[in-house]
């Protein structure tokens, strides 16, 4: 899985190009460029994506001179406008495989349209020489690991607390929303978590996204990893079985990381392994950088909640519906309905 570079403060979410790009940093230079994003209506997100020409891709990205915001080993992410509003159009390498790499990810944003799931703006969908393009919005706050863990340095201060529970339960309605519809994200983590002007969460990057709640790859065939390390359910590392509660098991370690401030793996150790010891009280778990600026009751919540989700047997892990529901109800004490000694 290939993580984009970042270029010029632009950051990229994701597996061989991401699902979408937030602008900050020194990227202002580079989105000035292209003037003001003027419209921002939420109305507008009703709106079927529309399909485009090859020549209408050349032209949005100036014969793709336009600013390159993002690279991977599958895919090149530019900076464009699309109907008076910026844009990341990402371009997927030509070749067959990559090709249904690309129909993969297309099929998956064509079927959701949610709030806090990254909008499919355009595609253009073309075999041969050129690859597959997806038009997609633009996030201006960057993504949630540079935000928890000061990805562009300078000392910022610390995520807030509410708004590390807001995005736990944005992203868990996001994942809510894609079970119902029967479709696995199959990368839940936090640089695939961006988030908008307003910092609310908008979930991207659906290259490993399937349809179905379960699937299994098939005898003898060559193991492909879904998931990124820290994240990665165990039970699919034993089974080759991704299900839904596999994206559950990635929401958990999402949340023991909102709680901590610590990365999902570092330095070669997990961060479920490192926070075992200390689930009980989870005032020790706690982002230390938050000082008391957080709320016990919610704290004691999420790590209940996030034990139950990383729990080794999936059958008895909650599901997406439930938890949001739990997350809801975590702001009453004594409200989750899941106890710490699942971890």
């Amino acid at each position: 899985m290939m993580l984009l570079q970042r270029r010029g403060g632009l950051l990229c979410c994701g597996c061989g190009g991401g699902g979408g790009v937030a602008v900050g940093g020194r990227a202002a230079a580079a989105t000035a460029a292209f003037g003001r994003d003027g419209d921002t209506d939420d109305a507008k997100s009703t709106a079927a994506a529309r399909q485009l020409s090859w020549a209408q891709v050349e032209a949005m990205t100036g014969g793709f001179t336009s600013a390159v915001v993002g690279e991977g080993g599958f895919s090149t992410v530019y900076l464009a406008r699309l109907g008076g509003s910026l844009a990341a159009v990402k371009v997927h390498r030509s070749g067959e495989r990559l090709h249904r790499a690309f129909r993969q990810e297309l099929d998956a944003l064509l079927r959701v349209r949610h709030p806090h799931i990254v909008r499919l703006l355009a595609f253009c969908d073309q075999r041969g020489s050129t690859g597959g393009v997806l038009v997609l919005e633009l996030a201006p706050n960057g993504n949630l690991h540079d935000q928890l863990h000061g990805g562009d340095g300078g000392g910022k201060p610390p995520m807030p607390w509410a708004r590390r529970v807001s995005v736990a339960l944005q992203v868990a309605r996001a994942l809510e929303y894609l079970h119902d519809r029967c479709v696995v994200h199959g990368d839940v983590k936090a640089s695939n978590v961006l988030l908008d002007a307003g910092m609310a969460a908008r979930l991207c990057d659906f290259g490993s996204a399937r349809a179905g709640l379960s699937s299994a790859r098939p005898p003898r065939a060559v193991p492909v990893l879904l998931g990124s390390p820290g994240y990665v359910d165990p039970h699919y590392l034993r089974c080759g079985v991704v299900t839904s509660k596999s994206d559950v098991y990635s929401f958990g370690v999402l949340l023991l990381e909102l709680l901590t401030g610590v990365q999902a793996f570092c330095d070669g150790r997990l961060l479920t392994a490192a926070v075992a010891p200390k689930i009980a009280d989870p005032c020790k778990l706690v982002d230390q950088r938050l000082g008391c600026r957080y709320d016990t009751d919610e704290a004691a919540a999420m790590a209940a909640l996030a034990a139950a989700c990383v729990g080794d047997n999936p059958t008895l892990r909650p599901s997406m519906a439930d938890v949001v529901r739990t997350l809801e109800a975590g702001r009453r004490p004594g409200s989750s309905t899941y106890t710490s000694s699942t971890l």
